[in-house]
C-alpha cells in the first residue's frame, strides 16, 4: 500500500559542492525499512531520463550537480519506493516528488505591462547553491541583461527599459527555493506612437564564468507584452501660445525662464526660456531655449 512518503527535493551545499537532496517522511509504525530512490530529469515535456538509482536505509538521498548526472536548466524528479528489509519483494507504491528546476530563472516568467511609466519588479534567482573556487570574484555570478523587440520596431527604439544592465547573484543560505537573488525594474517606454501592443524579451547572459557547471547555462528569456496607451501632447509655439495636455489654450507674453511641464510621479520636467521678439511696437515673447530632464 501507499505509505504517504511525500518525497521533496531541496538544494544543499555539501563540502563546497552543489547537491540536490531528496527527503521523505518514513513511516513511524515501520522502523526497519529500506528505500529505493530513482532520480530522473525531464528531456522533453513528455519524456524523462533516469539519472541514478539508489537503495538506502536513510530517509534521504543526495545527487551532486556535477554536469554529468544533471545539468543546469534541467527539471529533476525523485521517485521513492519503500520495502521491509526481510521482505524486499513486497514494495510500496512509488511516490514521486514535484519537479525541481535546477538553475537560474526569472520571476515572474512573463510580464504584461502598459505605457504608463510604472515600474515592475523582476527577480532573478538561482535555485541551486553557487560554489566558490577560491578566486576573488568567483563567489558571485554576473549576468549581462539585454532587451530585444520581437516586432518591427525601428532599430534603437526599444519598447522596454531596465533599471540595470548587469546584476550580480551573490551566494546566500538556500531558503524558499532561492540560493541567490537580485532584483531590477522593468518599465515600458512611452514612444509617442500608436503602434498597438508589442512583444519584447529580456535576456540574461553570463559574464566570465570560471565554473564549467555554470558556463554553458543561459536562463530562459522573459517575454514582456507592452500594452499601447494613447500619448498626451502639449504645445508652446510662436509668441508663445500654449495648449496644455487637457486642451486649455492661453498665451504667455512674459520674458523669463518658466517651468513649462513637471511630472508629479517621476523625475521629469521641462523649462522654457522666453525672450523679447516683438520690438518696440508690441510686447511679444518667443521661445528661445528649452531644458528638459
Amino acid at each position: 500500500p501507499s505509505l504517504t512518503l511525500q518525497p521533496a527535493i531541496t538544494p544543499e551545499l555539501v563540502q563546497g559542492h552543489a547537491h540536490l537532496k531528496c527527503t521523505w517522511a518514513p513511516p513511524a509504525s515501520r522502523p526497519l525499512m529500506q528505500y529505493t530512490v530513482v532520480w530522473s530529469r525531464l528531456v522533453t515535456p513528455s519524456t524523462r531520463e533516469q539519472i541514478r538509482h539508489d537503495t538506502t536505509p536513510q530517509a534521504f538521498s543526495f545527487l551532486e550537480m556535477s554536469g554529468e548526472n544533471v545539468r543546469l536548466g534541467d527539471t529533476v524528479f525523485c521517485t521513492v519506493t519503500a520495502f521491509a528489509r526481510d521482505t524486499p519483494e513486497q514494495q510500496s507504491l512509488p511516490e514521486e516528488s514535484k519537479g525541481f528546476y535546477a538553475g537560474i530563472k526569472f520571476l515572474p516568467e512573463s510580464l504584461q505591462i502598459a505605457e504608463d511609466g510604472k515600474e515592475h519588479v523582476l527577480t532573478i534567482l538561482s535555485t541551486v547553491p553557487i560554489t566558490c573556487s577560491g578566486h576573488d570574484d568567483s563567489c558571485k555570478i554576473t549576468l549581462q541583461l539585454s532587451t530585444e523587440d520581437l516586432g518591427e520596431q525601428l532599430p534603437g527604439l526599444p519598447d522596454i527599459a531596465l533599471s540595470a544592465c548587469q546584476v550580480d547573484l551573490v551566494p546566500m543560505p538556500c531558503s524558499e527555493g532561492s540560493c541567490a537573488a537580485a532584483t531590477l525594474t522593468v518599465t515600458a517606454v512611452t514612444d509617442f506612437a500608436q503602434d498597438g501592443n508589442r512583444i519584447s524579451r529580456i535576456r540574461a547572459e553570463p559574464v566570465r564564468w570560471r565554473d564549467s557547471l555554470w558556463r554553458a547555462h543561459t536562463p530562459k528569456d522573459v517575454k514582456v507584452t507592452v500594452r499601447d496607451l494613447p500619448t498626451g501632447n502639449c504645445y508652446s509655439f510662436t509668441d508663445p501660445h500654449i495648449i496644455t495636455f487637457d486642451g486649455w489654450r492661453y498665451d504667455n507674453y512674459k520674458i523669463g525662464t518658466f517651468l513649462l511641464c513637471q511630472s508629479t510621479s517621476r523625475a521629469f520636467e521641462v523649462h522654457v526660456r522666453q525672450w523679447d521678439c516683438g520690438g518696440l511696437r508690441s510686447a511679444t515673447a518667443c521661445n528661445c531655449g528649452v531644458a528638459a530632464r
